[in-house]
């Protein structure tokens, strides 16, 4: 690349290495350090997965263990936060508070800490485990009921939806949040996880990095695409309108949402996975309408694009807000629960980048005026 070039968005630049996440997109495959995305859905968890991604490896039955019962007593919120929470303005967003929960965990931790090399961070866990915890207490008092505190023989996921609900979930509604987490743990460098790194990069901590990152996630170009699917499925109605939304919504040119990613040129890996526990959850409950009226939606629109030399694949979000709404969760917790799970993947980059540090410095191309004399006042033209 020349001096006169450069790649808007850094479309196709490599800016780092990383042996955390690889990517196939034509193969449709992806994989959290050279294990699979469908092996980890099928046999680990969450926590596990966590922990791959911040030690590098699969732990031994003791280290799972340990590292479990760090994470899980990691999750009860402080009085001050649960003051933060109760307190937060009604106008404020949930990934606004969020990001405020974040600060206030960095500066509570020592300074001497906070601002080493390593931070702790694999030790404190607070920015993985308190995530979860802090959007169901946001919604538990958006709803005038009590802090639910945590449940250290739940998993992650079925913790969160005891703590949202006030009661122990069904098994299989537990393992299969916690397979979303899992699933949205990691996923290369876009647009969080590299803001993320850029921070790191600085050597502030790790805390800001990850506050930082949320950030970038709460950008609608970036997170809130599942609830968009499901707007989208609100604004059609019935699976009879499908046909009539798709020939106007082609003719506007409108992004059909949940469908096609930048990265997979097959279907998303995570998409299918996602696919199955929809319809594991449709039969469960007995209502197959939002699976079927999905699956309906996908086939017209791929159908449609193919015949135009276009094949268009469903991405994780085609399907991930429609298993989020079965098990009861508010649209507006989609993106908020998706930093929870991005927050491990994030913290495994932080730690990363820290490993062989040098802090990023991109170049700008000037397309700005050329110089010129400055002009008093009394000289300039009035507008």
């Amino acid at each position: 690349m020349t001096e006169t070039e450069y790649a808007r968005g850094l479309e196709g630049v490599i800016a780092a290495e990383s042996e955390i996440c690889q990517i196939d997109g034509a193969a449709g495959k992806l994989y959290y350090r050279g294990y699979s995305i469908e092996d980890l859905a099928q046999h680990s968890s969450f926590e596990e997965t966590t922990y791959l991604l911040l030690y590098e490896k699969l732990p031994s039955e003791p280290e799972l263990k340990d590292f479990t019962q760090r994470m899980r007593q990691s999750r009860d919120l402080s009085p001050v936060i649960l003051n933060m929470i109760r307190d937060f303005p009604p106008a404020g967003s949930p990934m606004e508070l969020l990001q405020s929960v974040i600060s206030y965990l960095s500066s509570s931790v020592e300074h001497r800490i906070r601002h080493s090399a390593d931070c702790n961070c694999r030790r404190t866990l607070h920015q993985v485990a308190q995530m979860s915890t802090v959007i169901a207490t946001y919604q538990r008092f958006k709803e005038d009921k009590d802090y639910v505190e945590s449940r250290p023989d739940l998993s992650q996921g079925a913790n969160f939806l005891y703590q949202l609900r006030g009661e122990e979930p069904p098994a299989e509604e537990g393992r299969i949040l916690d397979t979303c987490l899992l699933l949205h743990a990691e996923h290369g460098f876009n647009a969080s996880t590299f803001t993320a790194r850029v921070v790191a990069s600085t050597y502030s901590t790790c805390y800001c990095s990850i506050s930082a990152a949320i950030g970038a996630l709460a950008g609608f170009l970036h997170g809130g695409a599942n609830e968009r699917v499901m707007n989208t499925v609100d604004e059609i109605g019935t699976k009879e309108n499908i046909e009539s939304w798709l020939d106007k919504a082609l003719d506007e040119h409108r992004k059909v949402m949940g469908m096609g990613h930048r990265v997979y040129k097959a279907k998303d890996p995570r998409a299918t996975v996602m696919e199955g526990m929809l319809e594991e959850l449709s039969q469960k409950k007995g209502d197959r309408r939002l699976y079927e009226f999905l699956k309906h939606l996908e086939g017209s629109f791929r159908a449609r694009m193919e015949q135009k030399g276009k094949p268009i694949y469903p991405n994780v979000d085609f399907f991930s807000g429609a298993v989020y709404t079965m098990l009861g969760i508010p649209r507006y917790l989609f993106t908020p629960l998706f930093a929870a799970a991005r927050s491990s993947g994030w913290l495994a980059h932080i730690l990363e980048q820290r490993k062989d540090n040098r802090i990023f410095r991109p170049k700008a191309l000037f397309a700005g005026p050329t110089p010129r004399p400055y002009v008093p006042i009394e000289k300039r033209p009035s507008s």
